[in-house]
């Protein structure tokens, strides 16, 4: 990618994302005024998009496509809500018009406390500010604005991403507390924000960084001129990713990695060989469950 070889150092400023934000409060009581959403939907989507989250240079055509849907469920205190938050992002696959899922992922956590026109700022030195559920709402953001953003890194060079698994690492270490905050711990459960970044920071996971590599840079952005070996290697990384859950079960960068890859995964080897299909399906049924019957009757 262009931009791994542009520095900052060249003195042009351009940001990372393409974010597109919505927020949905269709839950929540009529008494709330719901002009106070759109708001913050407008302050959040200039928080991701304005803010500079790396010192390298991208490019308009080089930004990572995401999305991020907060849907609030429900208003207790006044100013303060819950609710889940689902989160998309996409890489360009070479010499294609097509996007390929980084991220396909749900939060049930969110619980925040806004008050409308009220700054959306983030300092990394204060992470928990001085008003936890206020803080709690730029962490989440940050947080997964640097996970974003470590895994388009991954996908191009390997481990690129690490720095901005370490800042990601960085929010959980010093995440907002309270009563009402979740997601951010260890025994906060094992789908959440801490597990995501762990399985990525981990060394004794360092074959997920190459499966990330192989998948998307030796595999998709091969398939336009070199396709059987492209196909080869997506069968390589998914053999990898496969042996890496046996030795880890229940870790959740495997799930993670999977979702949202169904159509892509099915449309690569229909044209494989009898051998690579069965292989292929053998794998993906084993690794991904939800979904085996669908990678059985498609890959024919």
């Amino acid at each position: 990618m262009v931009w791994l070889a542009c520095l900052a150092t060249l003195g042009v400023e351009a940001q990372e994302l393409q974010a597109k934000v919505s927020v949905v409060a269709s839950r929540v009581s009529s008494a709330v005024d719901k002009k106070i959403f759109t708001t913050l939907q407008s302050q959040l989507t200039n928080f991701l998009n304005n803010r500079k989250w790396t010192s390298d240079v991208f490019l308009p055509s080089e930004k990572i496509e995401c999305s991020f849907i907060l849907n609030i469920e429900s208003a207790s205190d006044p100013n303060t809500y819950r609710g889940t938050l689902t989160i998309q992002a996409a890489r360009p696959v070479y010499n294609s018009s097509y996007q390929a899922a980084l991220v396909n992922f749900i939060d049930p956590d969110v619980q925040f406390k806004y008050v409308e026109f009220q700054p959306i700022e983030f300092n990394e030195s204060r992470v928990q500010g001085t008003d936890a559920a206020a803080a709690n709402l730029t962490a989440l953001f940050a947080y997964y604005a640097y996970m974003i953003i470590g895994l388009d890194y991954d996908s191009f060079s390997p481990k690129g991403g690490d720095q901005y698994f370490r800042r990601a690492q960085n929010i959980i270490n010093n995440a907002p507390e309270g009563k009402s905050i979740a997601g951010w711990r260890v025994f906060d459960g094992t789908r959440n924000r801490y597990w995501l970044n762990e399985n990525l920071i981990n060394t004794r996971y360092n074959i997920i960084h190459d499966v990330i590599y192989s998948y998307y840079r030796s595999g998709l952005d091969k398939l336009f001129d070199k396709e059987p070996e492209a196909r080869a290697n997506i069968l390589q990384s998914l053999t990898q990713l496969q042996a890496f859950s046996k030795e880890n079960a229940n870790t959740m960068i495997a799930e993670f990695f999977l979702q949202g890859k169904v159509t892509e995964l099915v449309g690569v080897f229909k044209k494989a060989t009898t051998e690579q299909k069965a292989r292929a399906v053998d794998i993906l049924a084993a690794i991904d469950i939800v979904n085996a019957s669908r990678y059985k009757q498609e890959i024919k």
